[in-house]
């Protein structure tokens, strides 16, 4: 599991093995406990359930924290520009240069993200997150560590889970060299890039699972479709997504009409691992962080950063 490439980025021997968390008996917990922080993100938010329809959207929200957070004024290869967004989508698969377009153009149009012209260079364009855009990828990480927490609580992930300003920026900043690892890991996650690759995919997943494990029994039929009026998707959609669940050997489809469907232990081994592998990884990026954290604290360092690490000019 990338082992020795993430030691390299660590500095030194991982804190956690991807089998000790794969095999922690409480791992059901966590799931469940992440399954319902991930639901409760986009519960109630129709629009910005709506903003991440589209297949990307997840990507595009991570890596414009990423990449603005980890940008040097100096040099000029670091900033935050359209093709940087580009480049680092690409590791992820998506490589068309004309949907991320479409993309940032949408993101810009809703307020999550801003265009200005370079200081001291009036042909480059940086893009800036906003407030709005900050506020989602803050809960949004915090979520993917819920699950850390349930099942190593002796770790400190409380900068992360306090939503602290700061340490989000730094934990930012801190992620940039493990996206060519955490791209190729991913791609091993075929069951989990067949939702990934469809609009909505990710939140039918897990509102599905979800009220699985609610159900308290694993071989109950949960309903699917009311998936579609939830997300604002149509019932032909999420119900070809599920047929398509069900040729990949993750569900059963049953019911009058088909509207339920049943979740087989191929898809809870799958979701599983995939949980597994962001944990893993997520933990190791928190090992950084928290020592930057330290040492920042240290030298008394602990204001937020600015808003745009590259300060650009507001003329158009």
């Amino acid at each position: 599991m990338e082992r020795e490439e993430l030691e390299r980025l660590v500095g030194g021997r991982l804190r956690l093995g991807f089998d000790e968390i794969l095999n922690h008996p409480r791992l059901p917990e966590a799931r469940h406990a992440y399954l319902s922080h991930f639901v409760g993100l986009y519960e109630g938010d129709p629009f910005l359930v709506r903003l991440l329809l589209e297949a990307g959207r997840f990507f595009v929200f991570h890596c414009a924290a990423v990449i603005e957070t980890a940008q040097d004024p100096a040099r000029r290869e670091t900033w935050f520009t359209v093709a940087a967004l580009k480049e680092q989508l690409a590791i992820f698969g998506y490589a068309s240069g004309r949907q991320v377009d479409h993309l940032v153009a949408r993101l810009r149009e809703v307020g999550y993200l801003e265009q200005h012209r370079a200081p001291g260079d009036g042909r480059v364009r940086l893009l800036a997150s906003t407030p709005k855009l900050r506020a989602h990828h803050t809960e949004w990480l915090a979520t993917h560590y819920v699950p850390l927490a349930i099942l190593f609580p002796h770790h400190d992930y409380r900068p992360v889970l306090s939503r602290d300003r700061a340490f989000h920026a730094l934990h930012c900043g801190t992620c940039l060299p493990f996206h060519p690892v955490a791209a190729r890991l991913m791609m091993t996650l075929a069951e989990r890039l067949l939702f990934f690759t469809h609009a909505a995919g990710p939140l039918i997943e897990n509102v599905v699972l979800k009220a699985a494990m609610d159900a308290a029994d694993p071989t109950a039929a949960v309903p699917y479709i009311d998936a579609a009026d939830r997300f604002g998707v149509s019932r032909t959609h999420v119900r070809n997504l599920m047929q398509d669940a069900e040729r990949a050997g993750l569900v059963k489809i049953t019911g009058r009409g088909g509207r339920s469907i049943l979740i087989l232990p191929r898809f809870w081994v799958a979701y599983d691992h995939g949980l597994a592998v962001g944990m893993y990884l997520h933990d190791a990026v928190n090992v950084v962080a928290m020592q930057r954290w330290a040492t920042s604290n240290k030298e008394g360092d602990t204001t937020a950063p600015p808003d745009r690490t590259v300060t650009a000019s507001h003329s158009s």
